[in-house]
């Protein structure tokens, strides 16, 4: 990784994570893409439980800036559907989609975050709640925590909990097999379900893309939107202002914002009509385009067809000179979910997804290999990993 990203105490792979975890008991079964653990709610061996826990991480700070900027206060239900989203479509990647019950958790400064932008939160939650509930997709609150927490936290940390139960022979394991064909689901465009055009960038690397792109004159105006610790040189050391012009959005701050697309809707289906032939379900967040890495054995992957690179990615790679190496790891660089599976079921796939306004196509592969590696053909380069 670059040092510019290591210098702001972020790290993709969150190594040291996954260091913490290596002898924790793995749930009931070896590999799947959340811990699956036994039906402690009902104690019905034929059913297990899913619980998982995320959040919208600092792309929170990002809002907080474009709210004082702009006055914008409506982004915060953007932030909620991204605390949100961030957990729904990792649970979906085992298998549950409907019936789940959610616990909010928000962490603020109270001396500068008010109960206006709580306000917008919560109903950020229902708007996204309602939004899939049209869709069979069941999420129940069940309230949570709002902590004023000012001396450990400088402005808001936004993060979700959820709880889900299934039937142990409907979980999704990751079980890829050389010959499995890889299709991804477009992250950026405009699904049936959403309200706007979505850049794509849901909620990874956005330390990265706040800090690289965004002008020096925020860490002046803006003091605690970053850790005092962090060397000044790796402090919004961009060029532009959040109320730059793009292409596709109403100004940069926005393409930044775009909250988080889920594909539970979508997800849903497919299970209904293909979970045998379904060999696993990759969500793209943390480790981008690397993440399946931790889910297979003695695999090759090689994505050789992706999707054209959306805008946002494409500023950020030029405003950094960052490697297509390093994006790839941070970014999910216009997909965020992968379907591995039988190459026969691949067009009525894709036609699913068509029927939601969601681009999908074959992206790739997977061959038997005496290691896990992955091959990453961009439209510069050829990318191992």
């Amino acid at each position: 990784m670059s040092k510019r990203y290591l210098e702001r105490g972020v790290s993709s792979q969150k190594e040291d994570v996954h260091k913490a975890i290596k002898n924790q008991d793995k749930g009931l079964f070896n590999n799947t893409f959340c811990k699956v653990v036994p039906d402690i709610l009902s104690n019905d061996h034929k059913y297990c439980n899913v619980m998982h826990a995320d959040g919208a991480g600092t792309k929170s700070a990002l809002a907080y800036l474009y709210w004082k900027e702009t006055g914008d206060i409506s982004v915060w239900r953007g932030i909620a559907q991204d605390a949100l989203i961030m957990n729904i479509d990792d649970l979906i990647c085992v298998g549950i989609t409907d019936n789940i019950i959610m616990s909010s958790t928000i962490g603020r400064n109270k001396h500068i975050i008010p109960g206006e932008v709580i306000s917008q939160i919560i109903e950020g939650n229902n708007d996204i709640i309602n939004m899939l509930k049209a869709y069979d997709i069941n999420i129940t609150s069940a309230g949570g925590e709002t902590a004023d927490v000012g001396d450990i936290t400088r402005t808001i940390i936004v993060d979700s909990t959820v709880i889900g139960r299934e039937k142990r022979e409907k979980i999704v394991r990751c079980n890829i097999k050389g010959g499995d064909i890889i299709i991804g689901l477009s992250s950026s465009g405009r699904a049936k379900y959403e309200k706007e055009f979505n850049s794509g960038i849901g909620s990874n690397g956005l330390t990265s893309a706040r800090h690289d792109i965004l002008s020096n004159i925020y860490s002046q105006k803006y003091p605690e939107t970053y850790a005092k610790e962090t060397n000044k040189n790796f402090i919004y050391c961009g060029k532009r202002l959040l109320t730059d012009n793009c292409v596709s959005h109403e100004n940069i701050g926005k393409l930044l914002l775009s909250p988080t697309r889920t594909y539970a809707p979508l997800i849903k289906r497919l299970l209904v009509n293909h979970f045998k032939n379904i060999s696993g379900i990759i969500h793209c967040t943390g480790g981008g385009q690397t993440k399946v890495l931790h889910f297979c054995e003695n695999k090759k992957i090689i994505k050789n067809d992706l999707f054209e690179i959306p805008e946002i990615f494409k500023i950020i790679y030029e405003d950094t000179n960052s490697s297509l190496k390093e994006m790839y790891e941070v970014f999910n660089m216009g997909h965020r979910m992968e379907i591995y599976c039988d190459s026969g079921i691949a067009n009525d796939i894709i036609n699913i997804a068509n029927e939601f306004q969601i681009e999908a196509k074959i992206i790739g592969f997977v061959e038997e290999s005496s290691k896990n590696s992955l091959i990453i053909q961009s439209e510069k380069e050829t990318i191992e990993y």
